[in-house]
């Protein structure tokens, strides 16, 4: 049965019957949560499951859960996390990446995947493999996995890898590399004026390493050797470059259509952006007539996206069989070591 080429947001935490009405008809791929929609866990459960209802299927639901500021599960009902640079920072130090670390990295992808499962919630928009510099934007710095093209590689893997063990499908983010940025994308649109054969080098890199992850996330950013006027996201030459040149061949979808960066109304970005090569459009906002233009702008997901969506979903594993408790206890011990160390 076609799907629609997108994913969307509901309004809040409960779904409402013009809601659910509109969601039967477009048949969204998928759905994303926000902290609107988490207030409590049984409350959370029941809107996962209303959303698959709506639909008649198993649908995706994503979230970003990275930890910091962007974690949409929190406190009280959920376990709040360190930012990841802060956290990779406390456990790597000066020395670099440590097993250790790596270690910690995995449990925590492990224990964040297994809490969203346990409420519905089967892709996590991470990790983010944008690699942090002194100037990049606050929006974005210590959602970042590292400094260094190489610790953010070795990190970014280790909370895939963790995340995957616990069922939950990772989505890499923001291709190719958003680091650089020194506007934030919600705002503004940022342009990266770093030579091309530098950023080859740099910021690309952790995306190439990691291009067999199923599911990437694009970056609202200008790449003037690529497009000197359009964002990644509805360039159509750039596009091309992430799947030919980095390797990212599997399901590509946008970063949200709503944020500032970019250019006219939604529904023409959302087009833009398919007629760019993005096989999923991405919006946040959980406005109806947004939704609704950008269903008439889009359409249906092609045979070639609906087979890169089965070959990404054929790879969510079972999660494996675990004493949780354990793995709690495992991450407490390397991060409170890690923090002992710091302190010498």
């Amino acid at each position: 049965m076609p799907r629609g080429a997108y994913i969307f947001a509901p309004s809040g935490p409960e779904l409402g019957r013009r809601e659910a009405r509109f969601f039967s008809e477009a048949e969204p791929f998928g759905f994303i949560m926000f902290q609107r929609n988490c207030k409590s866990p049984d409350q959370l459960r029941r809107l996962t499951a209303a959303l698959r209802e709506s639909v008649g299927r198993n649908a995706p639901i994503l979230i970003d859960q990275e930890g910091g500021r962007v974690q949409r599960m929190r406190a009280p009902h959920w376990r709040e996390w360190m930012p990841p640079l802060d956290q990779v920072e406390a456990l790597a130090g000066s020395g670099g990446v440590s097993p250790a670390a790596e270690r910690a990295i995995y449990l925590r992808g492990f224990l964040i995947g297994a809490e969203l499962l346990a409420h519905g919630i089967d892709v996590n928009c991470a990790p983010c493999a944008d690699v942090a510099r002194p100037e990049t934007h606050p929006f974005l710095r210590n959602r970042c996995l590292g400094s260094t093209a190489s610790v953010v590689t070795v990190m970014a893997r280790a909370l895939a890898a963790g995340l995957s063990d616990a069922g939950c499908l990772p989505v890499l983010k923001h291709a190719p590399g958003h680091g650089r940025a020194t506007r934030d994308s919600h705002e503004d649109l940022p342009c990266i004026d770093a030579s091309l054969a530098e950023l080859v080098e740099t910021d690309f890199l952790p995306f190439r390493e990691l291009a067999d992850v199923p599911m990437t996330m694009t970056a609202h950013v200008v790449l003037p050797e690529i497009d000197p006027e359009g964002p990644v996201t509805l360039s159509r030459s750039a596009v091309t470059y992430l799947r030919e040149e980095l390797g990212l061949t599997g399901l590509l979808l946008t970063d949200d259509i709503s944020m500032g960066a970019l250019p006219g109304k939604v529904e023409s970005r959302a087009a833009s952006a398919r007629d760019a090569g993005c096989d999923l459009v991405l919006h946040c906002s959980g406005d109806l007539s947004e939704m609704s233009a950008i269903a008439a702008a889009v359409g249906d997901m092609s045979s070639s996206t609906q087979r890169l969506a089965d070959i990404a979903f054929s790879e969510r594993k079972n999660p494996l069989d675990v004493d949780i408790c354990e793995f709690e206890a495992e991450f407490a011990a390397l991060t409170r070591e890690a923090e002992k160390n710091a302190g010498r």
